[in-house]
């Protein structure tokens, strides 16, 4: 690198010599193909969150789904993402119905669109109130 240095001094350049002392560099690292072996995706977890025949209480969540899998039945509300969930505490209740959908809804048109004017069963999750104690007292008759 010094006698190159001398030489530039001189006036004269040598190009044998400034090219033998020249490296290149890699600009992008060298690798092969790999598999996509740890995906960072988290599951979901959806499906049936409660059993029939348990007790849940008013606002518990009883099924996640992405599509019309399973409907609301009695005392089950319908959430803007599919959730089903009780309305009010009781016993749940599953019960395998024959289907007959409000063809107005967005998510009914989705899902069943195709079996329109066919008849086809689906399951209801259904939420039974606990009975009341029925100890009331008659206080006056009309």
């Amino acid at each position: 690198m010094i006698s190159c240095l001398n030489s530039i001094k001189n006036g004269f350049l040598n190009k044998a010599h400034v090219l033998t002392n020249t490296t290149r560099l890699a600009s992008k690292k060298a690798g092969g193909s790999t598999k996509n072996t740890s995906t960072k995706v988290r599951p979901k977890h959806r499906g049936w969150k409660v059993q029939d025949g348990h007790h849940v209480e008013a606002g518990y969540i009883l099924v996640l789904q992405r599509n019309l899998r399973f409907h609301p039945g009695l005392n089950v509300g319908l959430g803007r993402n599919g959730t089903l969930f009780a309305i009010v505490p009781g016993k749940v209740s599953v019960t395998c119905e024959k289907v007959d959908p409000n063809w107005d809804h967005t998510w009914i048109q989705r899902c069943h669109g195709h079996r329109k004017g066919t008849e086809f069963y689906k399951k209801y999750f259904n939420v039974i109130p606990q009975s009341q104690h029925q100890k009331f007292n008659l206080i006056d008759q009309i």
